[in-house]
């Protein structure tokens, strides 16, 4: 079950990634890396690594990992939530 919760933030997570990048919000603009093609590859890879490695210890008998991915979904959420209406 943990693993099922963690999959689908994980979607949610990369679906609100890329909105945020494509957002051509100024505060994206302000880190260099992050405009480039490669630098959006290498910041998907990393939530994909984060989503794997959450993944892998609920797998692994970890089921209270759920509850900290859970965690990090919401301040990603409430983060890109405050870019994407321009409260920031």
């Amino acid at each position: 079950m943990a693993i099922i919760v963690i999959f689908i933030l994980g979607v949610a997570n990369f679906a609100l990634h890329r909105a945020v990048m494509e957002s051509h919000h100024p505060l994206v603009g302000q880190i260099s890396w992050f405009t480039t093609t490669g630098g959006r590859k290498i910041a998907l890879g990393l939530e994909f690594a984060v989503l794997l490695a959450a993944m892998l210890l609920a797998g692994n008998g970890w089921p209270g990992i759920a509850w900290g991915y859970a965690i990090y979904s919401v301040l990603n959420a409430g983060s890109g939530w405050l870019i994407l209406t321009g409260r920031v």
